[in-house]
Protein backbone atom coordinates (compact mmCIF):
# COMPACT_ATOMS: atom_id res chain seq x y z
CA UNK A 1 0.00 0.00 0.00
CA UNK A 2 1.32 3.23 -1.04
CA UNK A 3 0.97 6.28 1.46
CA UNK A 4 0.74 9.97 0.56
CA UNK A 5 2.91 11.94 2.17
CA UNK A 6 1.73 14.98 4.42
CA UNK A 7 1.70 18.28 2.61
CA UNK A 8 4.13 19.64 5.25
CA UNK A 9 6.79 17.09 4.09
CA UNK A 10 9.96 17.79 1.85
CA UNK A 11 10.19 14.34 -0.05
CA UNK A 12 13.89 14.56 -1.05
CA UNK A 13 14.74 15.11 2.57
CA UNK A 14 12.32 12.68 4.01
CA UNK A 15 14.77 9.54 6.53
CA UNK A 16 13.15 6.26 7.07
CA UNK A 17 14.33 4.69 10.33
CA UNK A 18 13.79 0.98 11.70
CA UNK A 19 14.61 1.11 15.30
CA UNK A 20 13.68 -1.69 17.31
CA UNK A 21 12.07 -0.65 21.46
CA UNK A 22 11.62 -2.26 24.31
CA UNK A 23 9.81 -1.28 27.86
CA UNK A 24 6.24 0.02 26.24
CA UNK A 25 3.36 -2.15 26.99
CA UNK A 26 0.50 -2.08 23.96
CA UNK A 27 -1.59 0.62 25.65
CA UNK A 28 1.64 2.71 25.58
CA UNK A 29 3.16 1.47 22.18
CA UNK A 30 -0.43 2.67 20.25
CA UNK A 31 -0.03 6.13 22.29
CA UNK A 32 3.26 6.56 21.09
CA UNK A 33 2.42 5.36 17.45
CA UNK A 34 -0.48 7.95 17.60
CA UNK A 35 2.29 10.82 19.00
CA UNK A 36 4.40 10.33 16.71
CA UNK A 37 2.15 10.24 13.83
CA UNK A 38 0.57 13.68 15.27
CA UNK A 39 4.13 14.78 15.32
CA UNK A 40 4.78 17.91 12.27
CA UNK A 41 8.74 16.79 11.33
CA UNK A 42 7.09 12.65 11.11
CA UNK A 43 5.52 11.63 7.86
CA UNK A 44 4.87 8.48 8.85
CA UNK A 45 4.83 5.85 12.18
CA UNK A 46 4.22 2.62 12.18
CA UNK A 47 4.78 -0.35 14.92
CA UNK A 48 5.68 -3.71 14.19
CA UNK A 49 5.51 -6.85 15.89
CA UNK A 50 8.46 -7.48 18.63
CA UNK A 51 8.86 -3.68 19.41
CA UNK A 52 10.33 -2.76 15.82
CA UNK A 53 9.36 0.76 15.36
CA UNK A 54 9.65 2.33 11.63
CA UNK A 55 9.21 6.12 11.66
CA UNK A 56 9.44 8.39 8.00
CA UNK A 57 10.46 12.08 9.08
CA UNK A 58 11.64 14.96 7.85
CA UNK A 59 15.69 15.09 7.99
CA UNK A 60 15.80 19.05 7.87
CA UNK A 61 14.31 19.51 11.10
CA UNK A 62 14.20 16.60 13.53
CA UNK A 63 17.23 14.05 14.07
CA UNK A 64 17.31 10.11 14.66
CA UNK A 65 18.72 11.59 18.37
CA UNK A 66 15.53 13.35 19.00
CA UNK A 67 13.43 10.32 18.05
CA UNK A 68 15.50 8.14 20.39
CA UNK A 69 15.45 11.44 23.26
CA UNK A 70 11.50 11.40 22.56
CA UNK A 71 11.59 7.30 23.33
CA UNK A 72 13.47 7.79 26.50
CA UNK A 73 11.13 10.08 27.46
CA UNK A 74 8.66 7.67 27.33
CA UNK A 75 10.65 5.27 29.71
CA UNK A 76 11.49 2.65 27.05
CA UNK A 77 14.65 1.94 25.40
CA UNK A 78 16.32 0.88 22.33
CA UNK A 79 17.69 -2.62 22.20
CA UNK A 80 20.95 -2.99 22.55
CA UNK A 81 23.65 -4.81 20.54
CA UNK A 82 26.20 -4.59 17.78
CA UNK A 83 23.88 -4.15 14.91
CA UNK A 84 21.93 -1.57 16.76
CA UNK A 85 25.05 0.47 17.10
CA UNK A 86 26.50 0.28 13.93
CA UNK A 87 22.91 1.40 12.47
CA UNK A 88 22.04 4.17 14.77
CA UNK A 89 25.85 5.20 13.74
CA UNK A 90 24.97 4.67 10.02
CA UNK A 91 21.88 6.99 10.74
CA UNK A 92 23.56 9.85 12.06
CA UNK A 93 26.29 10.19 9.54
CA UNK A 94 22.95 9.93 6.79
CA UNK A 95 20.95 12.64 9.29
CA UNK A 96 24.18 14.94 9.22
CA UNK A 97 24.24 14.59 5.74
CA UNK A 98 21.25 15.25 5.14
CA UNK A 99 21.29 18.48 6.55
CA UNK A 100 24.34 19.92 5.17
CA UNK A 101 22.53 19.04 1.47
CA UNK A 102 19.44 21.01 2.54
CA UNK A 103 21.84 23.72 3.59
CA UNK A 104 23.34 23.58 0.18
CA UNK A 105 23.41 26.69 -2.13
CA UNK A 106 23.58 24.90 -5.66
CA UNK A 107 25.66 27.05 -8.14
CA UNK A 108 25.76 26.57 -12.10
CA UNK A 109 29.04 24.73 -13.35
CA UNK A 110 28.81 26.92 -16.79
CA UNK A 111 29.48 30.53 -14.82
CA UNK A 112 32.39 31.84 -14.63
CA UNK A 113 33.62 32.60 -11.22
CA UNK A 114 33.41 35.98 -9.51
CA UNK A 115 36.07 38.32 -9.70
CA UNK A 116 37.17 39.85 -6.52
CA UNK A 117 37.56 44.09 -7.32
CA UNK A 118 40.17 46.07 -4.84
Amino acid sequence: MVKAHKVTSQSQFLLRRKLAVEGLTDIQWENFIQELNNHPCVDFAEGKPEGQLIVTFDGTHWSTDELIDLIEARGSRLKAGWWQRQRLAWYRFTDENVRANAKHVPSCCSKPPSIMKK
